[in-house]
């Protein structure tokens, strides 16, 4: 896969629409009917039908571009904001100074080194499981990818940490309500049911992307030129000099991070307890840069070229994010995911129970490429899948087991999710090389989701 020749993220892209657009040609356009029920559009089994095609040209392909930012205004907004409060955060010196200082402490600490890794994915685990922590990771990426070359890793970690970290937990929810509670509820299934294997579940799988990491990073330092972000990392290091010693931490410095740390707490907080979503968040990351800059006494003029320089560091991640959103539009533009949908959906109902929910699973994996919404995804698929488990004996828990394997896992990679592409942007990493190094893991998490599918046969049985 290293060897592998791939083209780069934007001439990929462009290639993904153009297939897309082929496929509106080939496949006929198809349509389930719709009904709303608590605020959702769910589908209606049983009533696919062919509709007019809606056949997606040249035309087509170059509007998606634009159709893109239209539709992820509010992530590339977020994004943008982010860079540029980053951009006050590195004017003011704190968050190298406090990057330094953490990494100076674990050089000389081995146990802190070796539980750096775990404890910080098992944290962002927890964020995926408990309040479906996703876009929030974003802002992450621009912290742990420093602290990973800093201490000899490389950007892969660095972006694989709070990334991978909170993916997995997405994928293994026992809380989510953007994907478990969801698609309970439209499966008519009690909230937070199956609690305990679900707990079980997200405990093996985070455990398993923790020592994937683990693994690749004792290797990676041990031999950089195994990174394939090797001549790039070199790059950033001598450019932002990671391998220097730690800075003095002034109180301006101090205060800093202490308010940063406040800011992330209170953002938390407002999404567990007030639903805050892309919004508010980027409202709290507004203000904590406008205080920040003020409390390390930078003047006006200062904090707004730091923060347009941040901003504009991050324009590229912004048209990866547009051209991602645009596959998506193109695709529903083209009136092809229903008919995706309605014809994996039969070939999956001639086998054994067990296989049937491997099958779905893999089925839930093809659609999460038109459909990289956990929520969205599972409005509409659950409507067909729940139903279809209850005629071949799929427990209706498992259907929605096999909703949130399918759902997560490929979050990681595939090109449509403004998140993957937003984060490996922002981590400087070229999202072919990113698949030379995550496939491996995607297999094993395929593999086990499968596994983790067996027992819900004989432990859900009528539920």
């Amino acid at each position: 896969m290293r060897k592998l020749k791939v083209p780069n993220t934007f001439v990929l892209l462009f290639i993904l629409l153009f297939v897309v657009a082929g496929l509106s040609w080939i496949l006929p356009s198809g349509q389930f009917d719709t009904q709303m029920l608590n605020g959702k559009t769910l589908v209606v089994p049983g009533t696919f039908h062919v509709v007019d095609a809606n056949r997606q040209g040249l035309a087509s392909v170059l509007m998606a571009f634009i159709s893109g930012f239209e539709d992820g205004a509010e992530i590339i907004g977020f994004v943008l904001i982010v860079g540029g409060v980053f951009g006050i955060f590195n004017v003011s010196g704190m968050l190298d100074a406090g990057i330094r200082r953490l990494v100076s402490k674990a050089r000389n600490s081995a146990t802190l080194q070796m539980l750096l890794i775990p404890i910080f994915m098992m944290l962002f685990s927890l964020g995926g499981a408990v309040f479906g922590m996703s876009e929030e990771v974003i802002p992450f990426v621009l912290i742990f990818v420093p602290i990973a070359l800093s201490l000899g890793y490389d950007s892969v970690v660095g972006v694989a940490i709070p990334f991978v970290g909170a993916h997995v937990g997405f994928a293994a929810a026992f809380m989510n309500p953007f994907t478990l509670q969801v698609a309970q509820g439209i499966a008519e299934l009690p909230p937070m049911s199956g609690f305990g294997y679900r707990v079980l579940c997200w405990f093996l799988l985070t455990g398993l992307a923790i020592g994937y990491v683990l693994y690749y990073a004792a290797r990676v330092r041990k031999n950089p030129e195994l990174s394939p972000t090797f001549a790039s990392d070199q790059i950033k290091r001598e450019k932002h000099h990671y391998s220097e010693e730690a800075n003095v931490l002034e109180s301006a410095h101090v205060i800093g991070l202490t308010l940063m740390a406040a800011g992330f707490g209170i953002l938390i907080y407002g999404v567990l307890e007030w639903g805050w979503y892309i919004k508010e968040i980027s409202a709290v990351f507004l203000s904590m840069g406008i205080v920040i800059g003020l409390v390390s006494r930078l003047n006006l003029d200062a904090m707004v070229k730091g923060f347009l320089d941040g901003a504009k560091d991050l324009l590229s991640t912004a048209l990866v994010i547009a051209l991602a959103k645009g596959l998506v539009v193109l695709a529903n533009d083209g009136r092809i995911i229903h008919t995706i949908l309605n014809g994996l959906s039969q070939s999956i109902a001639h086998f054994h129970p067990i296989v049937c929910s491997q099958l779905m699973f893999l089925v839930q994996t093809v659609l999460n490429f038109f459909v990289p919404s956990g929520s969205g995804q599972a409005a509409l698929t659950m409507p067909i899948m729940a139903p279809l488990g209850d005629l071949i004996g799929v427990a209706r828990q498992t259907s929605v087991l096999a909703f949130q394997f399918g759902d997560g896992f490929s979050n990681m990679i595939i090109p449509t999710s403004g998140v993957c592409m937003g984060a490996l942007a922002l981590g400087e990493i070229p999202w072919e090389k990113w698949v030379a190094w995550i496939w491996k893991l995607q297999v094993l998490f395929f593999v086990a989701g499968c596994l983790l599918l067996i027992p819900t046969f004989y432990l859900w049985v009528g539920h």
